[in-house]
């Protein structure tokens, strides 16, 4: 039973990232181009206009900011569903992005280390891809709940294995009670275990006084099921 559950979870899991890919693609490819027809076209009306109308083109203008803020307001909900640096890139340069914007919004002082970019990049899609849904969760709850400062994102390799630490300097949490009990805020951390173990990985949290938080997640270069 509780393989099959494991399974479930990792058929879940990858139809949600396969579906937010698919929305990303169609935010970028539809939505975005519809809205950007539209503000050519108010463009070419405002400059056909003839005679004195200053309120239409006022009106004209308007309604382009508005189709501005909603582009880009479609760009960051696409990024956010998947970052095209993930796929483009690669994991780090992802990572690096993602933090910066985030930080700056969440006003964080996010710092990143890796000493094993190439080796990290061999992971394959499926791994790189938790790795960097675990850092977008754990810095989600930084914000949320740890009134930190600082963030330290460390990757690097050990032996045969990539591990990445996120350590927050926030307020600490029982980390028994948060994985023990199935409550919606808590899902997510939950939700980060079952991705990590799904790719045959493990997945840690440390959380004490005075001390902060640290997420730590494993994972193998080669998969304990292939060769």
């Amino acid at each position: 039973m509780q393989e099959q559950l494991r399974h479930l979870s990792h058929r879940i899991l990858c139809v949600q990232e396969d579906e937010r890919h698919r929305i990303s693609i169609e935010l970028h490819d539809e939505v975005a181009q519809v809205l950007t027809g539209i503000n050519l076209h108010l463009a070419t009306l405002t400059k056909e206009t003839i005679g004195n109308s200053n309120n239409f083109k006022r009106k004209v203008t308007h309604t382009q900011r508005l189709v501005e803020r909603s582009l880009e307001v479609i760009h960051q909900f696409a990024v956010q569903l998947r970052p095209p640096a993930l796929d483009d890139l690669g994991l780090i340069p992802a990572l690096y992005s993602y933090m910066r914007d985030f930080g700056n919004q969440r006003g964080l002082n996010i710092r990143i280390t890796s000493f094993t970019r190439d080796r990290i990049e061999e992971l394959d899609d499926d791994k790189r891809t938790v790795l960097f849904r675990v850092a977008q969760e754990a810095l989600t709850n930084v914000a949320k709940h740890a009134q930190a400062s600082l963030v330290n994102l460390n990757i690097q390799k050990f032996e045969n294995l990539i591990c990445m630490e996120i350590i927050d300097n926030g307020r600490s949490f029982s980390v028994k009670n948060a994985m023990r009990y199935r409550k919606k805020k808590r899902l997510g951390l939950i939700g980060m275990r079952e991705r990590v173990e799904m790719v045959g990985g493990q997945f840690t949290i440390e959380s004490n006084p005075n001390q902060g938080t640290v997420v730590r997640a494993e994972i193998p270069l080669v998969h304990g099921e292939e060769g």
